[in-house]
């Protein structure tokens, strides 16, 4: 019984313990996705407050939110595509490693753009425009880069990939319809064959030297004439 009690006990405190442990793996998965949609609300409130502030502020106020926008649009973009690349193509590893370099560069470059928004005084701001835009120019012009690489890699090794299934499948369609080749094969030894019966019928065939009246031969459709009987 006590054994018995013992045993009980074990399981009630594993499946408890297990009930625990998917118990936090689903926290942990809700918590996940909530701080992903947060971000990605943030994100959009963000672009959203940049448009506006581009098309409604004339002069220096405008051209930060504007190059802010397009920095955080290039990088958004690269991130996505490489980190999707990576799953199916290794090689992009490293690409990775330097656009992570990279986005240290981006996210001191777009701090640096967000305090000029609040910055009061427009003669400071547009002092420091040209060297903020040649920076934004950079960064965008690298990730870009990195960008159009990874999706042309990644067009090189589709095409690549479809050539080599379509000549596997006309070479699969091929062996299906064997029984063509087969007849092709069984024509041509027909007439292989016929041509050498006819060679070996007119090799056989004596020479016509003359017309011999006491021996007619008549085609098989012809009757034969009879002699005719004594009188």
């Amino acid at each position: 019984m006590v054994a018995a009690a013992v045993i009980i006990g074990l399981i009630c405190a594993l499946v408890v313990a297990l009930a625990v442990i998917a118990t936090v793996k689903a926290v942990r998965t809700v918590k996940r996705g909530v701080d992903q949609a947060v971000t990605q609300a943030r994100r959009t409130v963000e672009d959203t407050r940049l448009k506006a502030r581009q098309f409604t502020q004339a002069g220096p106020a405008g051209e930060v939110a504007e190059l802010r926008l397009s920095l955080r649009t290039s990088m958004r973009a690269t991130q996505e595509v490489l980190r999707e690349g990576q799953k199916g193509d290794a090689s992009l590893t490293e690409s990775l490693a330097l656009f992570d370099r990279l986005s240290a560069h981006g996210r001191e470059l777009d701090e640096d753009l967000r305090k000029l928004e609040t910055e009061p005084d427009r003669e400071r701001v547009a002092a420091c425009l040209p060297d903020l835009r040649e920076r934004t120019k950079q960064i965008t012009h690298s990730a870009d880069s990195l960008r159009f690489a990874a999706q042309d890699r990644a067009r090189q090794f589709a095409g690549d990939e479809l050539s080599l299934l379509s000549e596997q499948i006309r070479m699969e369609t091929g062996a299906l319809r064997h029984w063509e080749a087969d007849d092709a094969d069984d024509a041509g030894a027909g007439a292989k064959d016929a041509e050498k019966t006819g060679a070996e019928a007119k090799a056989e065939r004596p020479a016509i030297s003359g017309r011999d009246a006491s021996r007619q031969w008549g085609y098989t459709w012809e009757k034969v004439k009879r002699p005719e009987s004594p009188a």
